[in-house]
């Protein structure tokens, strides 16, 4: 069967995660930036040598929970009072690590750092990113193109698709196992209409915003540590969804790694606004 000239789909899902590494937050409209989805990964938990941690490490941190507000972000946790960040308000100017980057970030103060530490188990800080900063994408997956992100891990967008989420619960159903949930591959935009992977050939993607078309370039297949293993309800682990998805989805292009979803750039449409059910066009990788 031939491969239709161009792929359609819609945005069926949007997520942005204000703390890295806690919970994420659905939303029906998020504005673009040119770091991505507005406050994803605007904060971060360091501990006391400034290096980032995650739930690689600290698995409970899925059950942190947050809430946008209009001027503020509120994170509850099973047991801890709520924590109400202000939105425009920072301390002072300190020095973090993000895997191989060293960058400004303004500490968030003793009352989060407490919180943090008291729910976590260990000396925390919280951190803003300091937006003065420009920390790029590897031009080396970007075609040269600079793209910008605050904590992400690397790029300013994850994409990831309803159709690869199902083939993967298909696998899990043939072992007797639960379904699991988009949750825990940490998507922002999640698109519905394609086929199973298809996320993985897709070359410009432009989304039909109100306001003008966004256009965003996947450049790099995500490759998965254990974060999807861990319940985001419960912050327990079980090691098979990774060792499903290994059976299926090692990726030759990041050696051998195995891969799920879409590592994305900002090409255009910066300030526009993403909304649920917004159309979606893409041509193909490999023509």
């Amino acid at each position: 069967m031939s491969q239709p000239p161009e792929a359609t789909a819609r945005v069926a899902r949007l997520f942005v995660y204000p703390v890295k590494s806690c919970a994420g937050v659905e939303l029906r409209e998020a504005v673009l930036t040119e770091t991505g989805l507005d406050l994803d990964r605007a904060w971060m938990v360091v501990d006391e040598a400034g290096e980032f941690v995650s739930q690689r490490e600290l698995p409970r941190m899925a059950l942190i929970r947050p809430q946008l507000k209009l001027s503020e972000v509120v994170l509850r946790a099973p047991g801890m009072l709520a924590l109400h960040l202000a939105i425009d308000t920072v301390e002072e100017l300190v020095r973090v690590r993000i895997w191989d980057d060293e960058v400004a970030a303004y500490d968030m103060g003793a009352v989060a750092a407490q919180w943090f530490s008291d729910f976590l188990g260990r000396k925390l800080r919280l951190v803003r990113f300091d937006p003065e900063v420009r920390r790029l994408s590897s031009k080396e997956w970007t075609r040269g193109a600079e793209a910008l992100n605050q904590f992400s891990d690397g790029y300013p967008l994850l994409l990831a698709s309803t159709a690869s989420l199902e083939e993967l619960n298909q696998k899990l159903a043939a072992q007797g196992k639960p379904a699991v949930g988009i949750e825990r591959f940490r998507p922002n935009i999640v698109l519905e209409g394609l086929q199973a992977q298809d996320e993985d050939r897709l070359d410009l993607v432009r989304i039909a915003a109100d306001d003008g078309e966004v256009q965003l370039r996947p450049v790099k297949p995500c490759p998965r540590c254990p974060i999807p293993n861990i319940d985001p309800a419960t912050a327990e682990s079980d090691p098979v969804v990774t060792d499903t998805l290994q059976r299926y989805r090692r990726n030759e292009l990041v050696g051998g790694a195995v891969t799920f979803g879409m590592n994305a750039i900002v090409v255009a449409g910066i300030d526009r606004t993403l909304r649920v059910g917004q159309p979606v066009s893409a041509g193909w990788k490999f023509d």
